[in-house]
This record gives C-alpha cells, sequence and structure tokens, in this order.
C-alpha cells in the first residue's frame, strides 16, 4: 500500500528521518527503497529544508557534508526536475550556467584524452594526448573564480535571507574540488616509469574531479540557482553583478543584456552635516578619509562584536578580494569550513581579554602574506571588534643594508617631472 504524504511539513519530517537512517549505516538501497514509497517527488525548498533542520538538531555540518553527494543520489530520482526560468543575458543566474556549460564541455574534451590514454599499452603516442589531458586540467582550476563568486556572494545573499545551510555545505565540497584538481594537476606532472600504475591513478584521480565537479553542477542548477531565483530580490541580483568582477570569470565571459537597477550601483559615503570627521588628535574630510585607506600599504577588515564584517579598506592592489556583500554578514561564513575553529578560536581569546594579537604568514601567488588579527578594544577594555591587517612583506623581507638617500621606486605620476 503506498504511503505517499501531500503535507510538505511531513514530507521534510520523514526525508529527515530517511537521511538520519542512511548516516546511521542503513544500507543505500533500502533508504531509496522507503524513499520512493514514501515521497512521490520533492522539490529543492525541502532538500535544503531537510538538510538545515538536521544541522539545527546538531548534525554537523562536516557530518552532512560528507554525506551530501549520496544525498543528492537518493533523491535524484523524486526531485522535480524544473526547467532553467530565463533571466536576461549577463545576469549573474545566466553567467553561472554559462560557465557551467563551458565546465561540462571541457570535462568532455578531458575525458577523451583520459580514455585515449587508458587505452594505450605502452608509451607510443603519449605525449601528445598527455598534453590535451593536462591542458584541460589547467581549464578546469578556472572553477576556483565560479566557487569564490558563489561563496562570497550568492552564499552571502542567502544568509540575509536566513539560508545558511547551503553554504555550509557546498563550501565544503567546493574545497574537495580544488583538492582534486590539484591531485590530478600533480599526478599528470609527472609519470610513474610504469605506465600501468601511472594509468590507474592518473585515472582515479580524473574520475574523481571530474564527478565532483559534475555533482557540483547538479546541485548548482538544481538546488542552487533556483532557490536564489525565489528567494532573491533585484537588489541582491544587482549587488552581485557588480561585485562579480572581483573574482573574475570562469572559461567563459558573462553576456551582454542585463541592466541592473541603477539605484543600487551608486557608491559612497555621505555625511549628513559638515563633511569633515572631527577625531580627538585631528580632522579629515570624508574625501581624504577614504583617500587614506585606499593609500595604506596594508588591506583592512574590521570585524564588529557581533562577529559581523562591518568595513575592508579597498585599495589598488588588494591581496585577497572584498565585496560590498560581505558587509553585515557572519565572518565565519567568509572562510572555508576547514579553517572555521580557527577563526572561531582567535576570536574567543580576544573577547575573553586572553590574547589580543594573532598572526600568521603564507606564500600567496608570488607573494609572501603576513597577516595580523588585533582584538579592537575601547577606553574601558571592552572588546569591540577584531582588525585584520594584511600586507604582502616579499619586499621588506628582501631589504639588506641601509638607504640614507633619497630614492623613489616608483613611476612619476602622468605629467609630474622629477
Amino acid at each position: 500500500m503506498s504511503e505517499i504524504i501531500d503535507n510538505r511539513a511531513e514530507r521534510v519530517r520523514q526525508l529527515k528521518s530517511i537521511i538520519r537512517s542512511l548516516h546511521e549505516g542503513a544500507p543505500p538501497d533500502a533508504v531509496r527503497d522507503r524513499l520512493r514509497t514514501i515521497v512521490r517527488e520533492t522539490d529543492y525548498s525541502e532538500i535544503v529544508a531537510m538538510e538545515q533542520e538536521l544541522m539545527a538538531d546538531g548534525m554537523p555540518a562536516e557530518e552532512i557534508m560528507s554525506m551530501c553527494d549520496l544525498h543528492s543520489q537518493l533523491t535524484r530520482e523524486v526531485l522535480v526536475q524544473l526547467p532553467a526560468r530565463p533571466v536576461p543575458p549577463g545576469h549573474p543566474a545566466d553567467t553561472m550556467r554559462l560557465e557551467n556549460q563551458a565546465l561540462r564541455q571541457t570535462l568532455g574534451r578531458m575525458r577523451q584524452a583520459m580514455q585515449s590514454i587508458l587505452a594505450l599499452d605502452n608509451g607510443e603516442g603519449l605525449e601528445p594526448l598527455l598534453l590535451a589531458w593536462r591542458q584541460c586540467a589547467n581549464e578546469l582550476m578556472d572553477v576556483d573564480k565560479h566557487y569564490q563568486r558563489k561563496e562570497h556572494l550568492f552564499f552571502s545573499r542567502l544568509e540575509s535571507h536566513g539560508i545558511t545551510g547551503p553554504s555550509k555545505v557546498m563550501w565544503g565540497k567546493d574545497d574537495e574540488v580544488r583538492a582534486m584538481l590539484k591531485s590530478l594537476q600533480q599526478t599528470l606532472a609527472v609519470r610513474d616509469a610504469c605506465l600501468e600504475d601511472w594509468q590507474l591513478a592518473a585515472r582515479t584521480a580524473g574520475e574523481s574531479a571530474a564527478a565532483a565537479i559534475e555533482e557540483m553542477i547538479y546541485k548548482e542548477e538544481n538546488i542552487l540557482l533556483p532557490m536564489c531565483q525565489d528567494v532573491f530580490t533585484e537588489d541582491d541580483w544587482a549587488q552581485i553583478w557588480a561585485d562579480s568582477p572581483r573574482y573574475g570569470w570562469c572559461l567563459v565571459a558573462p553576456r551582454e543584456g542585463y541592466q541592473p537597477p541603477e539605484s543600487v550601483l551608486r557608491e559612497g559615503l555621505k555625511l549628513a552635516g559638515a563633511d569633515a570627521v572631527q577625531l580627538p588628535t585631528g580632522s579629515l574630510t570624508l574625501e581624504q578619509l577614504l583617500a587614506i585607506f585606499r593609500t595604506l600599504p596594508v588591506d583592512l577588515t574590521f570585524v564588529d562584536a557581533g562577529d559581523r564584517v562591518a568595513f575592508y579598506s579597498e585599495g589598488p592592489d588588494r591581496i585577497f578580494a572584498r565585496s560590498r556583500a560581505i558587509l553585515g554578514r557572519k565572518v565565519q561564513h567568509c572562510h572555508p569550513p576547514r579553517s572555521v575553529h580557527i577563526v572561531d578560536q582567535i576570536l574567543e581569546d580576544f573577547r575573553s581579554g586572553c590574547h589580543s594579537v594573532a598572526e600568521f604568514w603564507i606564500p600567496f601567488q608570488g607573494r609572501f602574506v603576513y597577516i595580523r588579527y588585533f582584538a579592537v578594544r575601547g577606553e574601558s577594555g571592552q572588546y569591540l571588534g577584531t582588525l585584520e591587517v594584511t600586507q604582502d612583506v616579499a619586499r621588506i623581507r628582501a631589504l639588506e643594508g641601509e638607504r640614507r638617500l633619497l630614492q623613489y621606486d616608483e613611476p612619476s605620476p602622468a605629467g609630474v617631472a622629477r
């Protein structure tokens, strides 16, 4: 006898129960059969609600992340496949879909090269095929731009609408794809002396990366984008469009056509009264203040006492991209899941008063980046927030000897003689 459930809340409850049994070790086939019996069809919102409720019940995001591909495979048969809702060319949703299409094409070419290499009995004819495979793997690294826009722009807007589950789970899966692509590149860079062993390792790395990318494309197009189109306002989309160039595009450029509302794109701050900000040690006009922040050889980000991003500076050579979408966002949601525990530890130590400075230094894209976090406290010692100061110190580290005479290292401004 069919037990099909028509009530949405009850379907979500049953989905939770079914997925929880999967996490407790129930065989996937048995879970799939139970799912078919109870739920004839569901939509993306119920899948999202189910995962959010599991997290609200105390299931760690990492556990859901580790099983979410299996969730997807199990629910795919009952998930309603809605046609992509039309948007103007160049709309952020259109660009995401266009990039996914380009990723599919690259994956197809990669699989062709991969299968040709796996069919070889000896090394003859390997090099041109290997070159094609490496080229595809390099192109797929462009997915990082796609993921960064999603993580920093789409997720922040979802969180402003009270939807946090997808960002916690998807970001972790994005990081897994990044790691798989790096592993694939490393495998393709050095060929083992034994062709058969190398073919096995390369096939494993290639198939893992391809499957993970395809799974994320499915989640984006059947869950993330429909959800965003349901909840985002025109202002949300316009802000995403305006901030997207900071992160770049994956394999293809946006099309022309989308026109965001002019009111959303106007930037700038205004003072209600006089144009000067009076400080205890002097006064600055708003123009001077903004110019100083742009001129400083460091990048600043301030997180308030409620752990929300309140301010960031904008310079010409900012190391880590920022966009207005992060303003008001919980700082924990601005970091990949694997590093959130470090962020929480810093904030906890600063808030308690047991520490006031945390320092890190890393090589990053040809730079040597010095990252410092400072506890910001009021006159009475109360915690006001945390200031992140990031600087490329490669040139500073290389300094030797001394310089006592005036010497300019940067080119003169246009039209100014030395």
